[in-house]
């Protein structure tokens, strides 16, 4: 089976080092941008991930101002969207699923290895649909 690639954003290049590790053991293409704007200009320059993971609270743009672009601009069609995030309000929550997102995994109570579970399960269960 082909590896399913993914693309991380967070402002945190600890966590972007660890998931990457996570995830490129267990048969994934990982591509990180440690902000919006990279990962902007990633996706731009023809990058469609199967899955993007992004951070809600990051400087500058917002991860949710990210997903509002993307989304306008029809640049990720195909892309299962997770919020990997510490915002757990209901508000935050609120906005995302306005943004269509797949799936949503609060960082703080979450260990790497529930994570990579997580978005498989996600993944899995929204290629079902």
């Amino acid at each position: 089976m082909k590896p399913l690639s993914i693309l991380f954003v967070d402002d945190d290049k600890f966590l972007l080092d660890m998931y990457t590790l996570k995830f490129s053991k267990n048969n994934f293409t990982v591509n990180t941008a440690q902000n919006p704007d990279e990962a902007l200009k990633i996706i731009r320059e023809g990058v469609e991930p199967d899955i993007l993971l992004l951070d809600i609270v990051m400087p500058g743009m917002s991860g949710l101002d990210l997903l509002g672009i993307l989304r306008k601009e029809n640049l990720i069609k195909k892309t299962v969207v997770i919020m990997l995030t510490n915002q757990g309000l209901p508000d935050d929550v609120a906005k995302s699923k306005k943004l269509n997102v797949d799936g949503y995994i609060i960082k703080a109570t979450t260990i790497p290895s529930e994570v990579l579970t997580e978005v498989k399960k996600i993944y899995d269960n929204t290629k079902k649909v």
